[in-house]
Parts: structure tokens; sequence; C-alpha cells
């Protein structure tokens, strides 16, 4: 009996060495870098926007103060506003709907002071976007609209005051206060603060009397000193991106839930004080200080083509405008907006881009007629999407046009695709678009994410993605645009809507996922062509692609591991002159549900080291759960 358990163990343990053997057997790829398959869209990676998880307002948009323009709900209270009675002062705040700076905000806040002096002052103060970041030796530039009744109410004090101490930060003064409605402009600087978010915003008068106020606003630094612009981080951020467009103002953004919801464009231009907000599908109200324009110029600031999308005639709550007649007035705005973008100053509308600031129009070449007009029930999208496409095409021939679901009355020249999915969703699909038809129309993937992780995505989410965008980018030449979706998020309680997002962010700090870094990664280590090539032996879980710069000379080579062991695998280039040494980026993990948060923004990173190439292959181990792309200088 002995003697058989003898020889069973030898047999087991011949196998286990046989399979192990077996396992550390390298895959094989092949990659002819003289054989181009197909040219890459140079528009392939790009960014998809819109206001969702508090993306602009609370976000990206640098604005501090929340509810500026002193909006009341149905009981008449006005949200993240809140009375100062320092002191013995008494006051009384309250929501007045019958005065306002102008047409589109004929509303505001009336602060009535009863007792008040020098010792004890009394107004409202603000508690921005869960807290106000504010940093040492910094200018933070403001403005308020104001009147009030008699000259004895005296000047306004602005400060931005701490939380805990009631320190305060930085102060200014607003005097000359009329009856008549103004906007008074001012800057707060503060000298060697504590940086932190725990800061609100005071406006505080000293003498009985009435106020009234609206629209007020501070803004930091902005990211290149954009009037009315952007946080400086968060666009950085986007910038590392390397993003070919922005798709915007967004999917159920530009929708609303009700046809008079939507975004209307036209109402997002000009001066803030003209802007009349709008709400988002997604709960709050939209302050619109990102508008129009202001996406325009976040287009030219990163470099990006604008994609833009108009409104087609269905909102979200299953409305919708019939073709014909009733839709021709959504056509015809649509067609002042192309000529906003795109107009010279000598035409109607470029003449107001012109006004607005703008001068010279933008270079325009893609525009979605609506979004995810597969949910439209009333099957109306065919006739609308045809009836914006011929007077698009009829004044703007150049134009692509993209419709967001197939259709059937006539050819789109792209379309829209969207999918969100999980992690093994993504490794069992890679090939979908590899037998498309090459003859048209193209594909713009326009959201698509591995939802896993929450806010932001963890690495087995950056997995999925890294395996998905191997196969768009291989299939590059009918994919001309994709973007991942959503793309921002505020993590403090009640910003977020929507689960798994790219990027994370407070008032204060902000990080990138996993999945970001893998976004990163795929945008900017990308050729001109694919390649043919070939592979043998690769688990289940190992994707690649491949491509060729030929202006620089080089190869990228993307590579997934998405399995819980190592990957051996030899990459033989055939004839390929390759120079013997090549740059490799890693973003690893040792788990799945490995992530980055707030407070450990960098546990997931890239890092970069180096390979070397002997006799036109690479011997190479990927790690478990790995992504990695290789650079590689042609001689």
């Amino acid at each position: 009996m002995s003697g058989k358990i003898f020889s069973c163990t030898v047999a087991l343990a011949n196998c286990f060495l046989t399979a192990t053997l077996l396992a550390q057997s390298p895959a094989i790829l092949t990659i002819h870098a003289d054989q181009p398959v197909a040219k890459v869209s140079p528009t392939l990676y790009g960014l998809m926007t819109e206001e969702i998880n508090y993306s602009y307002d609370g976000g990206l948009y640098a604005e501090m103060v929340s509810n500026r323009v002193f909006r009341g709900d149905n009981r008449s209270r006005v949200r993240n506003w809140i009375l100062v009675e320092n002191g013995a002062a008494q006051a009384k705040m309250s929501y007045d709907q019958k005065t306002g700076p102008s047409e589109a905000l004929p509303f505001s806040l009336r602060l009535d002071v009863a007792e008040a002096d020098a010792g004890s002052s009394a107004g409202v103060l603000n508690e921005g976007y869960w807290g106000m970041a504010v940093r040492p030796n910094t200018a933070y530039t403001g403005s308020l609209y104001a009147k009030k009744d008699s000259a004895a109410v005296g000047p306004i004090t602005v400060s931005l005051v701490q939380n805990q101490s009631g320190k305060v930060l930085a102060i200014t003064t607003v005097s000359s206060v009329t009856s008549e409605w103004k906007q008074y402009p001012f800057t707060l600087k503060t000298g060697a603060v504590e940086t932190s978010t725990a800061n609100h915003l005071a406006i505080t008068v000293a003498h009985p009397g009435t106020l009234w106020l609206s629209l007020v606003s501070l803004f930091p630094p902005t990211y290149r000193n954009r009037v009315n612009g952007n946080r400086i981080d968060l666009m950085e951020k986007l910038a590392a991106m390397h993003p070919a467009f922005l798709r915007f103002p967004g999917g159920n953004y530009l929708e609303g839930d009700h046809i008079p919801e939507r975004y209307e464009w036209k109402k997002t231009i000009g001066p803030l004080v003209d802007r009349p907000t709008h709400p988002s599908p997604w709960r709050y109200h939209s302050s619109d200080g990102l508008g129009l324009l202001e996406f325009l110029e976040w287009c030219e600031d990163l470099h990006m083509q604008p994609v833009l999308a108009v409104y087609a005639g269905y909102s979200m709550m299953q409305e919708h405008v019939n073709p014909g007649s009733e839709l021709d007035p959504y056509v015809q705005d649509a067609l002042d907006e192309l000529e906003y973008v795109t107009g010279a100053a000598n035409t109607k509308w470029g003449a107001i881009r012109a006004a607005n600031g703008h001068l010279e129009p933008f270079h325009l070449n893609y525009v979605e007629v609506g979004n995810e007009d597969f949910f439209d029930k009333s099957g109306s999208y065919d006739g609308r999407y045809a009836q914006f496409y011929k007077a698009i095409k009829a004044k703007y021939p150049d134009l692509q046009i993209i419709a967001t679901t197939p259709v059937k009355s006539i050819r789109p020249d792209v379309v829209d695709d969207h999918y969100y999915r999980r992690a093994t969703e993504f490794f069992q699909d890679t090939t979908h678009y590899d037998k498309t038809d090459r003859s048209g129309p193209k594909i713009f993937v326009g959201e698509w994410a591995t939802r896993e992780g929450s806010p932001t995505p963890n690495f087995g989410a950056a997995l999925g993605d890294a395996a998905w965008m191997t196969g768009m980018e291989r299939n590059s030449d009918i994919i001309v645009m994709a973007a991942y979706a959503p793309l921002l998020v505020n993590v403090n309680p009640g910003g977020m809507q929507w689960e798994t997002d790219l990027i994370g962010y407070d008032a204060l700090r902000c990080y990138g996922s996993p999945s970001y870094y893998a976004q990163v990664m795929f945008a900017k280590y990308v050729g001109n062509e694919t390649l043919g090539s070939s592979i043998e032996g690769a688990g289940s879980k190992f994707l690649y692609s491949i491509t060729k710069d030929d202006a620089n000379k080089r190869l990228y080579l993307k590579l997934v591991n998405a399995a819980s062991t190592p990957q051996p695998i030899d990459v033989k280039f055939p004839g390929a002159p390759l120079a013997a040494k090549g740059m490799l980026v890693t973003l690893s993990a040792s788990g799945t549900q490995a992530t980055n948060t707030i407070d450990n923004p960098e546990s997931i990173v890239p890092k970069e080291s180096s390979v070397r190439i002997s006799d036109g292959t690479l011997h190479h181990t990927m790690p478990a759960y790995s992504i990695q792309a290789v650079q590689i200088d042609l001689k």
C-alpha cells in the first residue's frame, strides 16, 4: 500500500511540475511592423461630459458660491445660504420674487436688518460646495449685484471665514451701494493662512435697513486665467489624457426631463446676469455659468475638437416633438447654434459670439443630433434625425452628422454606441467591431465604462476598460471617436448620482482612478496605423493592441493581463530594425478591488522602466493584474 501511495504521490508531483512548466511557457506574440492593416483615427480618444455628479457646478467650473443667484425652493427657502446675526444684531432673510437684477433673474435675496452696528453685524453666509477651498497668499476674484432701500445701510463687508474658529481669512468692503441694481466687483486676498475647505463666504452690513442681493460670485485663480473659468487641477488632469475632442453639453443634460428643461444654448451665452439657469435632470439646478462659449473655450484651452450635440426634440420623460412643421423651430435653433460656433463675425450669430468675446469662429467637424434616442418609445427619431440631417447638410455640407441610434430613412455619417458593462463582459467582447462593415457608417463610442467601484473605478474596472480599448484601438479605422463616461464626480456625500466615474474630487483636491491612468496610457501611446499580428498560447484574459507611429518611427504595444497569475510572453518583430532598448510603462495592483481615493490618490499610478530587445524578440513577463504600454523606436 505504501508503495502505491508513493507512486501516486510521485505521479501527482510530476503532473503538477508538468502543469507548472506548461503554464510558464511563454505566449508567442508576432508583430509585423512592415504590414500596416488600417489607419488609426486621429480623434480616437476624447472626453464626454455633462452636468452629473456636480461635474460643472461644484466641479470643473471654478465658481465657489453655491446657489449664487439665491434661487428659492417651493417653500421660498434659499438653499445654501444662512442668516448671520452677530452680537446683538437682529435680521431676517427671505426669497423676494418681485425684484432682481435682470429679466433672466427677476428674483433675489432680501435681507431686512432691524438692529446692527459696528460690533454686531448682520447678513448671510454661503457654505459653498461642501466647503470653500482657501489657500495661502491667493487672490479670489468676486462680484455681487446689490441694491438697498436707503443710504443708512452703509457699506457691505465681504469676507472669507474659517468655519471652526470664526477667524477672518480675507476681507474687503463694497461701498456706494445705491437703490438701483448694480454689479460690484471685489477681491479677497489671503495671507499666510492654512489650506483647507472648512470655510465660508460672509456678506454683512453694520447698520439697519433693507438690502437685496443677487448673483454673488467668487472665483479662485483659473486655468489660463480665464474669466469665469475652470479649476486648474481638474483641467490639468484632463490635459494629461491627451484628449482629441470634447462631446458636449452632455447626454441627459442636453435633453432634460421635460422639453422646457432642455439645454437651451441661447440662454447660456452673454453676461451671467442674463442667464436664467435651468434644472438638471440629475436633481439639482445648473447655474449655466459653463455655457456654450465656455465649452468652446474649454476645447480651445486643451486643443480639442468640439463635438457639438444639438437638442433634437426628445426629452427623457417620453416627451417628443413630431417631425415636420412642429420640429422646424428646433431645427432652426440648431442652425443658429452652428452659426454661433462657426460663423464669421459678419453673420447674425457669429456677430453675437464676437460680442461675447470671441471674434474668430471655431472649427467644427461633428454634430450629434440628440442623445440616446433609442429610449424614445414614439419611434419618431428616424424622421427627426432625417429632418436635422437634411437642414444641416444643406448649409454645412462638410459636417459629419452623428445619429444616436441606427436609422433607416437616411444613412447617417456616424452612429453613437453606448456601453456600460462589467469587466467580464468587456473581456468577452473585445472582438465586437472586428467584423463591422467598413463601408460605414462610422462608429462613435460616445459613452462607455466598466461599472465596478464607487465613486471611482477599482483596478478590476481598469482591466475591463483596458481590454475594451484594445478592441477599439484595433478597430480604430471604423471607430472614429470614443469617450469614457461619466468623466467627473464630487466625492462628498450627496455629490454622486452615478457610480463609477473617472476622476474624483472635493473642493480642494482631485485624483485619478486606476481607469483614468489606463486612459492616459492608451491615449498617450498610440500611433497612426494598426499592424498585422498574431498570438499563440496566451491566457484567456490576455489582450493586446499594436500601432505604429510613422512620423516618429515608433511602435506602441499595449498589453493587458487581467489574470491572477503572471503571463510570460515572447514578442517577436520579424525583420523589423528595432532599437535595443524600449520604454515600459506599467499600471498594476495586487487585486481587482484595489483603487485610489481622495485621501490616497496615488496608490495605483503608472511606473516607467525599460525593456531590452534581443535578436528581434522581447522576452517579457507581465505581472498579474497589469496594464502595460511598450514604446520601441525603429532604427
